[in-house]
C-alpha cells in the first residue's frame, strides 16, 4: 500500500472511530467504487462523508468530488472532513461544505 493510501486509510479510520465515540455506532469505511464513488464513510443515512489527509488544501477540487459523490449516493447532504496538520483529534479537524448544503442543513434544523 502506498504512503498516500496509508494516510488516507488512517484518516478515514480516525473519523469512523470518532463518530462511533459520539454515538454513531453504525458508521464504517466504504469500499472503493471507482467512478461510482459514494464517499469514504457509510452509516449515516442520506449523508456523504469524504475524508482528506493532505498538507495542501484543495477545497475546490474536494467540493467538486463531494458533489459527484452526493449525486452518486442520492444523498441529501455531505461534507468533506479534512485533517488539521499537527493534530490527531478529529474534533479539531475541518468540515467543509458548499454554502448551499450548509443552508439546507440550518433550514432543516428550523433556523
Amino acid at each position: 500500500m502506498s504512503k498516500a493510501k496509508q494516510k488516507g486509510t488512517a484518516a478515514e479510520t480516525a473519523v469512523v472511530n470518532w463518530l462511533q465515540s459520539k454515538g454513531r455506532k453504525h458508521v464504517e469505511r466504504r469500499s472503493l467504487n471507482g467512478v461510482n464513488d459514494r464517499g469514504d464513510i457509510a452509516g449515516i443515512p442520506c449523508v456523504v462523508i469524504e475524508v482528506k489527509n493532505h498538507k495542501q488544501m484543495k477545497l475546490s477540487e474536494w467540493l467538486q468530488e463531494l458533489a459527484v459523490e452526493m449525486e452518486n449516493d442520492k444523498a441529501e447532504t455531505g461534507v468533506v472532513i479534512h485533517k488539521k496538520t499537527g493534530t490527531t483529534d478529529v474534533g479539531k479537524w475541518y468540515a467543509t461544505m458548499p454554502v448551499s448544503v450548509w443552508f439546507d442543513l440550518i433550514k432543516e434544523a428550523g433556523y
